[in-house]
């Protein structure tokens, strides 16, 4: 069966008795012959049930019914070719499809059928009457469709109308005729059908089939044979109608002017509230609304923060859910439940265990391991301590992004990383606000949703790389993130509310600090990362790269194996970098090439030599003939250092016949220009000391060119070298393809110290330099550079541009020559 229903909106059952059913009615009720009513109801005592869901039918009651169920349209059929009469019994479970005897309400109500319309999907459209109460006293079938025995209720009269029945009718019209007028209907015919009434028991039959109530209620109401109890039940309904008729005209007087689409919507949400909050239905607040609520109160937010949150909250209960502001506070709202705002990870505080953690993570590093135990004392001292913010600056792949990792796994804390390079927008840092299409928070509260914690190890990638554009500057939005002082009520624009973000431990990474704004370096601690030594690059690819490299090759350590010699010559030969990248990339070439073989079948194990590095990796990219083994005058090597780490230098000075024209080539930057401009200015200084023509400034040209001419080279450091290399030109003299040199000069010849020195020596160093001049103020930084490093290359320190000169002369047969220009 399908349902039964009234195809009738409210509209048209308030209009009801206007129209058809007025007239209807009017015959029921005035009887022609004034015989009693109970000799109309001439009806068999047998007959086809229909069932009937979501409405009860009471006498002197005409309404269309939609017939579909195929039991119900055949005891429609059966009914028509008997006497058109049928019993209709509303079920109790709207939800039951075949409905039996004991899913009905026994009493009903004997219909008439008076019209019949068969639809185009085979359902029955019927216009019924109703005639009698009746009840069920036996099942006669089932199938194919459902016919019993019934016994007419007789209608109880009242012998005369008495005080309290009158005052019962005249209640029941009064409020009838109030409910008629709350909802902008004329009033007059309808109650002229009510006035004609003069029996309380059809008065009640009459309004109450014309009454929005509970199927329940309805049926009670058509039970009660009572004709003053009936009456009474429908009054106590028409008050509760009235007073939802009041409040739905006062609601509607309300918003009435000036009602747009999103208006009406909510106009409409709050009737439908305000009639089941008159009606007694009042049901709990929607599933999700109470989930959030639930989560709002276990989200640990502060106080004014939860108070933001709960009135955005009401206001999105008071939405329609698809409106487009909806949607925006509803994705607001799961930001701010879904934020860490109390939860904390515990710290590790047992500073052996975490020392021993950082050293199984990285070799080497000690100021960085250093460090951070000195934080875990302090916290296990003090925990109320602030997160520091500390920023590693050093040449790509020393190992400064893989640190946060193992600081927070030291620590036992949760690890976010966010890239800084290439950022434009400060919009990137502090969010979008809400009124624009797809806003969403900065990748700062981003990332600490990701975390989940309030106190994880954030890492701020590449902080050196950020832009600045039209679209804001990113590194000013950082100030507030940085500022220990400041970062407990960080704001973002999306939020609107202030986070903390004191307890979470900042990490930056840089490979140079002057592209940081003063003031954003000034927040952080500074820790240097130089470039390793050979020594420590084949320790740390013994006990890191290699055993990483054989994994992930599916190779294992008996089938390949390196020497140190042949690690050695991977580092000299094929990679010459600062850091470790390079070099692992190398050794992975290696182990794919042999994880070739044993996959084709090979059965031995392979060994790396020295002799066999070229077999795998082809012909060695650096070579040591580059430092050339002997320098034509004019040319001296000098120790730069770029943001990849330390390198050598070729400075090339030329003279040739003109006026004295200083030209430079190379790509040199002001700072550079200078110092060649005070090289020379040096050297016509001490033309004389230097047994030099002194007219040279007038009759020759001089030409400093420092070769890789397409790469921008910035800085005073050169100055030494200009200085030695513009001498042997001008001397004639070569130097020593051995000795290497920097520091900045002055125009009386002091040397000054410089940056990078540890950087500087590695790469001579790497370069097979057995000497190295920095200046005297430099002498301090020795002790970065490892003891090993240190035996075997001689360092020697200067402090005035005289004390150079004989170092780098290279010939003994000059010797005196070199000595004279000291003298």
């Amino acid at each position: 069966m399908t349902d039964d229903k009234k195809n009738v909106n409210d509209d048209e059952l308030n209009q009801y008795l206007q129209t058809e059913q007025g007239p209807a009615a009017q015959v029921v009720i005035q009887e022609e012959d004034g015989e009693d009513s109970e000799r109309k109801m001439d009806f068999p005592a047998q007959m086809p049930l229909l069932a009937v869901r979501d409405i009860v039918v009471f006498n002197y009651m005409i309404l269309p019914l939609f017939v579909g169920r195929d039991k119900s349209v055949k005891s429609i059929e059966a009914a028509l070719n008997d006497k058109r009469y049928v019993f209709i019994a509303t079920q109790k479970d709207d939800k039951v499809e075949e409905p039996g005897l004991d899913d009905v309400y026994h009493t009903g109500t004997v219909a008439l059928i008076m019209r019949m319309l068969k639809m185009p999907d085979g359902r029955l459209k019927v216009l019924v009457q109703g005639l009698s109460r009746a009840k069920v006293t036996e099942v006669v079938q089932e199938d194919p469709h459902p016919v019993v025995n019934i016994e007419a209720i007789s209608e109880q009269e009242l012998e005369e109308i008495g005080p309290d029945a009158e005052a019962q009718m005249r209640t029941a019209r009064e409020q009838s005729e109030k409910i008629i007028s709350l909802r902008g209907m004329d009033p007059s015919e309808i109650m002229s059908v009510l006035n004609s009434v003069q029996e309380p028991g059809r008065l009640a039959d009459l309004i109450a089939s014309n009454l929005r109530m509970p199927t329940e209620t309805a049926q009670a109401i058509l039970e009660d044979v009572d004709p003053m109890e009936r009456l009474k039940r429908v009054n106590r309904q028409l008050m509760k109608e009235v007073e939802v008729a009041s409040l739905q005209s006062k609601i509607q007087n309300m918003a009435k002017e000036g009602m747009d689409k999103a208006q009406k919507e909510f106009f409409l949400r709050e009737q439908l509230k305000a009639i089941k909050s008159e009606l007694g239905e009042d049901e709990s607040e929607d599933e999700e609304f109470e989930e959030l609520r639930s989560k709002i109160d276990k989200a640990g937010m502060p106080k004014e923060v939860k108070k933001e949150v709960v009135k955005q909250l009401n206001r999105l209960e008071n939405m329609h859910p698809d409106s487009s502001e909806a949607t925006v506070i509803r994705t607001y709202l799961d930001w701010m439940v879904e934020l860490p705002w109390k939860k904390t990870s515990k710290d590790q505080l047992d500073i052996k265990k975490a020392e021993k953690i950082l050293h199984e993570d990285h070799y080497d590093l000690e100021k960085v391991k250093e460090r951070i135990l000195e934080y875990l004392s302090v916290r296990k001292l003090n925990p109320k301590m602030k997160g520091p913010i500390l920023c590693f600056v050093g040449p790509p792949g020393v190992g400064k992004t893989s640190l946060g990792r193992s600081i927070a796994r030291s620590l036992n804390r949760k690890f976010t990383r966010m890239s800084l390079g290439g950022m434009r927008d400060e919009a990137e840092i502090r969010g979008h606000r809400r009124t624009y299409i797809g806003s969403m928070p900065g990748r700062i509260i981003q990332g600490m949703k990701e975390a989940g914690t309030r106190n994880p190890v954030f890492m701020l990638d590449e902080i050196d790389k950020v832009g600045a554009d039209f679209r804001g500057d990113p590194s000013s939005a950082l100030l507030e993130v940085l500022d220990p002082e400041q970062n407990n009520t960080f704001t973002d624009h999306y939020l609107n509310v202030p986070y903390d973000l004191s307890k979470v431990m900042f990490v930056c990474t840089a490979n140079i600090l002057d592209t940081i704004p003063p003031a954003l370096l000034d927040r952080m601690e500074v820790i240097r990362i130089p470039g390793y030594t050979e020594q420590e690059k084949i320790k740390i690819a013994k006990r890191y790269l290699l055993p990483r490299q054989i994994e992930e090759n599916g190779l294992t350590e008996d089938k390949v194996s390196f020497s140190d010699q042949a690690l050695s010559r991977i580092i000299r030969d094929y990679t010459r970098e600062s850091g470790l990248r390079n070099l692992e990339r190398e050794i992975g070439s290696v182990c794919r090439k042999v994880a070739r073989q044993v996959a084709e079948g090979a059965e031995k194990s392979f060994r790396i030599l020295p002799g066999n590095v070229s077999k795998y990796l082809g012909v060695p990219r650096y070579l040591e003939e580059e430092r050339e083994k002997d320098l034509p005058a004019g040319v001296a090597l000098g120790l730069a250092w770029t943001a990849t780490g330390g390198e050598i230098l070729h400075v090339e000075v030329s003279t040739l016949p003109g006026k004295g024209k200083l030209i430079t080539t190379g790509q040199l930057g002001e700072v550079m220009k200078e110092s060649a401009q005070a090289a020379l200015s040096y050297a016509r200084a001490r033309s004389d000391r230097l047994n030099v023509n002194p007219d040279f400034a007038e009759k020759r040209d001089i030409h400093i060119h420092v070769p890789s001419g397409a790469t921008p080279k910035e800085g005073p450091s050169a100055g030494v070298t200009l200085v030695m290399a513009l001498l042997s030109a001008l001397t004639n003299r070569p130097l020593r393809n051995d000795v290497a040199m920097t520091g900045e000069i002055t125009l009386r010849g002091r040397v000054m110290p410089v940056g990078g020195i540890k950087e500087k020596i590695l790469a001579a160093a790497a370069a097979g330099v057995k000497m190295v001049i920095i200046p005297a103020q430099n002498a301090k930084d020795l002790s970065e550079v490892p003891a090993e490093l240190r035996k075997n290359l001689e360092v020697k320190t200067v402090e005035h541009i005289d004390e150079v000169w004989p170092l780098v002369c290279l010939e003994p047969s000059r010797e005196e020559g070199c000595q004279a220009v000291n003298e």
